[in-house]
């Protein structure tokens, strides 16, 4: 291994070799040459340093970015040190090409000045990392060496993980090392990108330690003193060479037998060692041991006047690290800080943060040391500590906040105002933000076993709800305590119920409820007051009366819509402005949709609201897509994609609508893809509304692949989804035609018409005029499949016109090629047929096809033109006469026996009618007594039978 320059060194000390781990670096080296990336893991003093150094240093050349950061202990509670060190030298580099809110989060993280919050745009300052990696990474490779993960502050921390789960093949790659006891590396790999090597550093042998010691010219040692070494160091190599020092600079050495004349720890070489300092010296480097980043200015201002005399009289000990390029002082190991630290009396230790206290320029480091030299209540320590913990959050360092809260509140006096209570609340809400659920529902339910003011029993309360996250379920219990306690205070009443609206919808998957809990919120909100909460409740209302069809919607979203306005909740993606957006594109208003919806998005862009503007691309490309913009929703879908990706926000809804437009205008084998992964997210979330929309898109993205049957499997799902739900409207999915139209395909025109009649109910009574077009020019294809061929084109014609005026261009364009297959079909010979009025060309659809950009579908024209009349017949993936033996079975067995005839297996059906092995199997023994039959080899024999006859 190559030694770290932890301690002093022979100058015949080589950094450059590697004793002990030649096959480990090997294989370290061989995965960054593949592109990959390496977690070193270790306990402290195995190497992990040493290696990481070599690494960096043999692979690391003149041909890519290194970024380095190397964290301490003391460190840690501050936030984005470790930031600033990777990104502080290229910050000029890059920050040009980044966006104006992702640069401006950035300077501020990486500066101090200005306001970086993560309430705010935290996700712009996530995002600005992953940018900043990629602008570096387009110039050449990049590799961020960062030592001593465990140490990294928490904000930069969160950041690099972010970056790394996100990077894709961006030739960005990362070799770290974190101190790890046993093999509990796994929980920092989310910090590391998908494809990193874990590789563990282990003791060294006995003969690998004699040449360590040999190397670093701790000889002549004999055989049974490196015996003893080995032993007692564990084969810890650092540990090793501190003892072999020890032998060396003792003038006695021990006789054979004996034990060694030092202990057998780290921490005791290291007081054993500390006892060679001045006692001024050991004061000077307890002020450092205490310092977040110690330097010499600080320790002047401290009170440590000959702090450069000490400090190298510590650094010649090997208890300081030299680097003359970095200002802050070192510690050669941080269990050589620590262990200083806990040898002092806690008067001492006091009287160093009093110092600190004063001398720190950070604000928070000031608050904390005055924290720790404090005993007891005080009110001022505790305001101070309030505002320390504003300024954490402010700056995106929610965890730091959280600290400091906990710590305002051990010195708030509980005859304070605010209380105790009130800021462990604070510091729960902030480990809410932190992402840290469990420690926020430890504070709330703390607060709760002997809170007795309403508001804070209520708020406390809202903590653990916000806690359990999607698992509202595991809370049930929960909303009749807190009932309880809001009492008949109408504000807090209305936090309670607006919770209780978004349980009914994430959890029982009842519209009806959701619609009544909200409402009533509204109304409590309204009478309480609370301006806020009335107008996310009246938005959550309008957007759950939209999508069941109930009358009241638009009532509800001009109620959402009135001043005076909350600005948070005009803009954000469950407020107002996106309730009316989505009344305006469901009623046909698609002009004033798509001016709705750009007027927000460019909003929220300015705001840096992340999450917000994942939805509204989403929006916008939907509202482009149902105008024939396609190749326009194309890119806009991919963006909103991407970004949720980056964000971790709304990755199935932005699936969902990316697979609705690469079917329509990209790549369809994608377009499956993608709309199996939404599925994949619907169903790990148990989200039953998402999972609709996504077997929505799945089942379109089949009909335009040329499978209709799949496509009919899909969306009867989606019909029995959005039946259980209280789902009426169709202008919300939109996937009835297509499944009308597949059902024609296959051979099944009175199912068909049975979907078509029972939506246009729906349509009539809500006055959706696109969905009745579309479901006209699905019963074109029912008349044309009975016969009625010149009805069908009739209605087909116009279909195609009214589609067109209302601004619906795709759907216009596939009336027309269903219009021009109707012609070809008709024009094919057929003994009796009579020919249809109109030429038989595609040359219209191809037109209004390339006007939309719908590439999938204007393949179809020229392969359908390209055929000629005679190849141009409904498809159909079962014959009508094997079919004809199924009509006695119910839906789900007709479905199973179907796809038995195709050849699939039991798994195979399962995955595709998403239901489990064993559901098949059921189903399958009603089928065979059905149909007086034993097995599936009979069905497939049926069918092949039926195909003879």
């Amino acid at each position: 291994m190559t030694v770290r320059r932890d301690f002093q060194e022979p100058p015949r000390s080589r950094p450059d070799l590697v004793i002990g781990r030649e096959d480990l670096f090997t294989s370290a080296r061989e995965q960054l040459g593949r592109g990959g990336s390496v977690l070193l893991h270790g306990p402290a003093g195995i190497g992990k340093s040493t290696v990481l150094r070599a690494l960096a240093a043999d692979y690391g050349g003149a041909d890519r970015t290194v970024l380095r950061c190397s964290a301490t202990e003391s460190e840690s509670h501050l936030p984005f040190l470790a930031l600033a060190d990777l990104f502080g030298l290229v910050l000029d580099d890059v920050s040009g090409a980044l966006p104006g809110a992702q640069r401006t989060a950035l300077e501020s993280a990486l500066t101090g000045r200005g306001e970086s919050t993560l309430q705010r745009d935290g996700l712009a300052l996530r995002l600005a990392v992953l940018s900043a990696l990629r602008v570096l990474a387009a110039k050449g490779p990049v590799l961020v060496v960062a030592d001593d993960l465990q140490w990294l502050d928490a904000a930069s921390a969160e950041l690099l993980g972010f970056a790394a789960r996100r990077l894709g093949d961006t030739p960005v790659q990362m070799l770290c090392a974190v101190r790890t006891e046993g093999q509990e590396y796994d929980r920092h790999l989310p910090a590391s990108p998908p494809d990193t090597l874990a590789v563990r550093l282990g003791p060294l042998t006995r003969t690998q330690v004699s040449a360590l010691l040999d190397h670093r010219g701790y000889t002549p040692l004999s055989r049974s003193t490196v015996r003893d070494i080995h032993r007692t160091s564990g084969g810890n190599p650092l540990f090793a060479l501190e003892l072999g020092r020890a032998l060396a600079e003792s003038p006695a050495r021990p006789r054979p037998g004996e034990p060694l004349p030092v202990p057998t720890s780290l921490r005791a070489l290291v007081l054993s060692r500390l006892e060679m300092l001045s006692d001024e010296a050991r004061r000077t480097l307890l002020v450092a041991s205490a310092g977040a980043r110690p330097t010499l200015a600080l320790l002047h201002a401290a009170g440590r006047e000959h702090a450069e005399a000490e400090t190298a009289q510590a650094a010649a000990l090997g208890l300081l690290a030299t680097d003359p390029e970095a200002p802050a002082l070192r510690f050669a190991h941080p269990l050589i800080s620590a262990a200083l630290y806990a040898e002092a009396p806690a008067q001492e230790r006091r009287a160093v943060h009093a110092a600190l206290s004063t001398a720190a320029s950070d604000p928070i480091e000031r608050a904390r040391h005055l924290a720790l030299a404090t005993t007891g209540t005080d009110p001022d320590v505790a305001a101070r500590l309030a505002e320390a913990g504003a300024l954490a959050r402010d700056r995106g360092a929610p965890s730091v906040a959280a600290s400091l809260g906990l710590l305002a509140a051990r010195h708030t006096p509980a005859d304070s105002a605010p209380s105790p209570d009130e800021r462990r609340l604070h510091a729960a809400e902030d480990a809410i933000t932190a992402g840290e659920a469990d420690l926020a529902r430890d504070i709330a339910r703390d607060v709760l076993t002997r809170a007795t003011v309403p508001t804070e029993r209520v708020r406390a309360w809202m903590v653990v709800i916000e806690a359990a996250g999607q698992a509202l379920g595991d809370v049930d219990a929960v909303f009749p305590q807190v009932l309880a306690d809001a009492g008949d205070d109408p504000r807090l009443l209305a936090q309670v119920h607006y919770q209780l609206a978004w349980r009914g919808l994430v959890v029982e998957g009842d519209f009806a409820e959701a619609r009544q809990e909200a409402a009533h919120a509204a109304e409590l909100a309204a009478r309480g007051g609370d301006r806020r909460t009335e107008l996310m409740a009246l938005s959550f209302q309008a957007s759950t009366e939209t999508l069941m069809g109930h009358p009241d919607a638009p009532v509800t979203v001009k109620r959402a819509l009135r001043e005076p306005q909350d600005p948070y909740v005009a803009c954000h993606h469950n407020g107002a402005g996106s309730a009316r957006f989505r009344w305006l594109i469901m009623s046909d208003q698609l002009p004033e949709a798509r001016a709705t919806i750009t007027a927000l998005l460019r909003e929220v862009r300015r705001r840096g609201m992340v999450e917000s503007e994942v939805h509204f691309l989403r929006f916008l490309a939907d509202t482009e897509l149902r105008s024939g913009h396609c190749g326009r929703a194309l890119d806009l879908a991919r963006e909103s994609l991407r970004l949720a990706r980056d964000s971790g926000i709304g990755e199935g809804a932005s699936a969902m609508l990316a697979s609705l437009a690469e079917a329509s205008a990209g790549d369809v084998d994608r377009a499956l893809a993608l709309a199996r992964e939404a599925a994949d997210h619907a169903e790990v979330d148990g989200d039953q509304m998402y999972l609709s929309r996504a077997l929505a898109a799945l089942g379109y993205a089949q009909l335009v692949a040329g499978d209709p049957a799949a496509t009919v499997r899909s969306l009867r799902r989606v019909r029995e989804l959005e039946q259980g739900l209280g789902i009426n409207d169709p202008g919300r999915g939109r996937w009835h035609g297509d499944l009308a139209e597949a059902l024609v395909r296959i051979g099944e025109p009175g199912e068909a018409q049975d979907v078509i009649d029972t939506t246009r109910a729906h349509a009539l009574r809500l006055g959706r005029q696109s969905v009745l077009a579309v479901l006209d020019r699905a019963e074109a294809l029912v008349r044309a499949a009975r016969g009625e061929h010149e009805a069908a084109v009739v209605r087909l014609t116009s279909v195609q016109d009214r589609l067109g005026r209302l601004g619906y261009g795709l759907e216009e364009a596939r009336a027309a090629y269903a219009l021009a297959r109707l012609r070809a079909q008709a024009a094919a010979p057929r003994a009796g047929a009579r020919p249809l009025p109109g030429p038989v060309s595609y040359d219209e659809a191809a037109r209004l096809f390339r006007r939309c950009r719908a590439l999938p579908w204007l393949r179809q024209v020229d392969a359908a033109a390209t055929a000629g009349p005679a190849a141009v017949e409904p498809a159909a993936a079962t014959p009508a006469v094997a079919l004809d033996a199924l009509e006695g079975l119910a839906t789900m067995e007709r479905q199973v026996a179907s796809l038995v005839m195709e050849g699939a297996t039991n798994r195979e059906i399962a995955a595709r009618l998403f239901i489990s092995v064993k559901t098949v199997e059921a189903t399958l023994t009603r089928v065979y007594r059905k149909l007086g039959i034993r097995s599936r080899v009979d069905i497939v024999r049926l069918a092949a039978g039926r195909r003879t006859t």
